[in-house]
This record gives C-alpha cells, structure tokens and sequence, in this order.
C-alpha cells in the first residue's frame, strides 16, 4: 500500500523532536519526515510556525537544540517535502485560527491532516481527512 498524502500539524512536529521515546508515534513521523518514508506538504506559514514554536525558550529548554540546530532540522524536513504555494495568511490570524493549515488542505491533491489538536479536527469540513499520530502510523504499516 502506498503511504498517504500528509500534512503534519505543527504539534507532531514538536512532540516527535520533543520525545525521548524512540517508538512513540511523534517520533516515527519526524523520523518519517526527515528520512522521505512518506510524501507530505508544506507550506511557508507551516514552516514559519514549525520553527516559531520550536524556537519558544520553553520549548529550547526541553529539546536542547540551538536556533541554528532547528534551522537544519527544518532544512532537511523541506527537502523531503512537497512545498505548495497558498495565499499568505495575516500574520495575527495565524496560529489563533489554523487558517494556514486549512487552506494547505484544500490544495491538490488533498492530504491527510496528522495532528493532536481536536480543536482543529472538528473545525475539518471532512473528518475522514484527518487522524491521530498513532493512526497515521498504523497505516504506514
């Protein structure tokens, strides 16, 4: 079976750099992402947020990694993914509204949003284009 088109919510992203537990579902993503197990999108204000919330000093305290250590996570996320070009959204809607991610999953061919945010899934016109980490994983399987 081929793997699923995918769009990884900012969350998975922190939690897989976050987690020290080798297996945990977050961590086979971002190990997915980096290594091109699957395809996946990307969209410049995904991007902007991945590094924004990865940056937070709470989160730095957490994962260790320097600005620049990030930068080249994120690199290498890019150059496995499929960036898509969609209207830039206002930086003050950004993160409050997920609007960025909402319109990432109207662009063709639709992905699968993979992500932890209920919040955001209930917001999807189409619940059956979105799953947990875990799902996700399972049907990578």
């Amino acid at each position: 079976m081929t793997a699923p088109l995918a769009l990884v919510d900012t969350n998975v992203v922190v939690s897989g750099v976050l987690t020290s537990t080798k297996g945990a579902a977050t961590a086979v993503i971002v190990d997915g992402m980096l290594s091109a197990r699957f395809p996946f999108v990307l969209s410049e204000d995904l991007l902007v947020e991945y590094r924004a919330v990865l940056c937070r000093p709470a989160i730095r305290r957490l994962h260790g990694l320097s600005p620049g250590e990030v930068d080249t996570i994120l690199e290498d996320i890019v150059r496995n993914g499929r960036l898509r070009d969609v209207l830039p959204v206002p930086e003050i809607r950004r993160s409050r509204e997920d609007e960025h991610i909402l319109r990432l999953l109207e662009t063709a061919p639709r992905p699968i949003l993979v992500t932890g945010d209920q919040a955001l899934r209930r917001k999807l016109t189409s619940p059956a284009r979105s799953c947990a980490p875990r799902d996700f994983v399972a049907m990578l399987e």
